[in-house]
């Protein structure tokens, strides 16, 4: 068990602590490099950055499946889809603007067909890829649900941030690179 004088912040071994001390690499390997643990401050922003990723989808999930019957997923999906020229994107655009595998898109998007909510095809100007078209029974799936999750969106985070601390997020989501860019 630490002391107090050889844990750090949070009980976690101090630098040159007990446990650096007895820490010996095998024979032939070198030594795993000591973790550099999270200040007060790194640890709030981290376990704050972690309660938005884990508890935020879900609040915001709720109500689209309560009010709309579709998940959050779907909702994304299909709202892109719906903002593309013509309603139509290439499944590999789609899939990094909704942060899917494309595996798991085809799945959902097959999903979509059988609801007659999408279409798939060749695409025109490439036949070696699969574009995906809104049909207008899925884009009224769309118009449905934008309403409730425009209102979750508000409550849950926009309303709760002036412009500025808007703008912070944003950056902060493109400095960690966790933003795709606009469809063109």
């Amino acid at each position: 068990m630490a002391t107090s004088d050889s844990a750090g912040p949070d009980g976690h071994p101090a630098e040159g602590g007990a446990a650096a001390e007895g820490a010996k690499a095998p024979q032939g390997r070198r030594a795993p490099e000591e973790p550099q643990w999270l200040t007060a401050a790194e640890k709030k922003a981290w376990t704050g950055l972690v309660s938005l990723v884990l508890l935020l989808p879900g609040r915001l999930e709720s109500p689209l499946q309560e009010e709309a019957g579709v998940s959050l997923f779907d909702y994304l999906t299909l709202s892109h889809i719906s903002e593309a020229p013509q309603r139509r994107l290439r499944m590999s655009e789609l899939a990094y603007l909704a942060n899917g595998s494309l595996s798991r898109l085809s799945n959902v998007v097959k999903r979509f067909e059988q609801r007659g909510w999408a279409q798939r095809s060749p695409d025109p100007d490439d036949g070696r890829y699969t574009v995906v078209a809104l049909t207008d029974s899925g884009y009224q799936v769309v118009v449905a649900a934008a309403p409730v999750h425009l209102r979750s969106v508000r409550r849950l985070i926009l309303d709760l941030l002036d412009p500025d601390e808007q703008q912070a997020l944003t950056d902060i989501a493109a400095k960690l690179r966790a933003r795709p860019t606009e469809a063109t």
